[in-house]
C-alpha cells in the first residue's frame, strides 16, 4: 500500500529473491518511460523501495506520480 511520506509516495516491495525483484523493477522501468516519470528507488537484494514525486512541481504529490503508483500496482496483479 502507497504512504504519503515526506511529498512522496512511497512503498517498499518484497520478493523471494534478487531475480523477481530486478524483473519487477524492469517492468517498472518500461511503465516509467512510458509516463516519462521516474522513480527514486532502491535495491537490495529482495527489496524493491520506491519514492515517487514531481520534481518539476516542487518536489509535491501529483497527479503523474498517482498514474504511476497505479500501474505499478498493476504490474503486481
Amino acid at each position: 500500500m502507497w504512504q504519503e511520506i515526506d511529498n512522496s509516495l512511497y512503498q517498499k516491495f518484497q520478493f523471494k529473491n534478487f531475480s523477481e525483484a530486478f524483473g519487477f523493477m524492469t517492468r517498472v522501468a518500461i511503465e516509467a518511460e512510458k509516463l516519462n516519470h521516474h522513480p527514486v528507488w532502491k535495491n537490495v537484494w529482495s527489496t524493491v523501495e520506491i519514492w515517487l514525486t514531481t520534481h518539476d512541481s516542487g518536489n509535491t504529490i501529483t497527479s503523474l506520480d498517482r498514474k504511476l503508483a497505479d500501474e505499478i500496482d498493476k504490474l503486481l496483479k
